[in-house]
């Protein structure tokens, strides 16, 4: 099995239909510890996901890079087969897509700069501040869903989300916990998570909803269930994120 990585601007020159063997992925490769480059290498959670998932099914695996904004016309076109880029199941993207089975669950974090935790407590202190969201995430539905939405500056960036919120140009970010951790963990930015998580995130594959779309997705599925039974999974989030984020955090904390 061997995998490639393809510029947006050579996936957009070739929108015929990949052969059987190869699953195109799509991804922004911007979005550290999930998809990033680091000395010229893609690499990060999803990549050892995608590649582990080709390992299983004998296929080959393409990673195709572009900005996050690009991925979900990408892939309604047909120039990817898939999107590996942290892609959360909501209502409105199940009527469209065909998801496999989550293979992330977490949950919305509100993130503000370091000092300010004891002010800004979690999404119930959002009321009068600005919050900012990454562009095509499901965190702008989340916040106006809210009751007290209509009170809340929400504002959409695809990129300096933190170093906003850092420099006080933003009074929080609503993210998913792990990254919210691991962006903590390694930056040098004075951030702090601000109050427990919440609102459970299930991030999954989609693929087209046409017969070729949902047999791709129930072959890819099938890898994921061998890959989450025999640990692989388990070993990658490990690897990445330092905690098994594979499973719902009620079965993780029987284990």
């Amino acid at each position: 099995m061997r995998s490639i990585i393809l510029s947006a601007a050579l996936a957009l020159s070739t929108a015929l239909p990949a052969a059987a063997d190869t699953i195109r992925v799509g991804m922004s490769g911007g979005y550290f510890p999930f998809t990033f480059t680091r000395g010229g290498e893609l690499q990060g959670f999803e990549v050892d996901l995608m590649e582990a998932v080709g390992a299983e099914t004998g296929d080959e695996i393409e990673f195709v890079t572009m900005s996050f904004s690009g991925l979900i016309g990408a892939l309604e076109s047909g120039r990817i087969d898939t999107i590996a880029n942290q892609i959360t199941i909501t209502p409105e993207r199940e009527a469209k897509f065909a998801f496999t089975q989550p293979y992330v669950y977490d949950g919305a974090q509100v993130v503000v700069k370091k000092g300010n935790e004891d002010d800004i407590t979690g999404p119930e202190s959002l009321k009068g501040r600005s919050v900012a969201v990454n562009l095509g995430s499901n965190f702008e539905e989340l916040l106006n869903n809210l009751p007290y939405a209509d009170e809340i500056d929400i504002r959409t960036y695809e990129t300096n989300i933190a170093q906003d919120t850092a420099l006080g140009r933003v009074d929080a970010f609503v993210m998913d916990r792990v990254s919210s951790g691991q962006l903590i963990a390694e930056s040098p930015l004075p951030l702090a998570l601000a109050g427990k998580p919440f609102d459970e995130i299930r991030n999954a594959l989609p693929f087209r909803n046409d017969e070729a779309g949902t047999a791709l997705r129930d072959k890819v599925d099938a890898a994921l269930t061998k890959l989450k039974e025999d640990g692989t999974l388990a070993e990658i989030s490990q690897k990445w994120l330092a905690t098994d984020v594979t499973v719902p955090a009620d079965e993780a904390a029987a284990q």
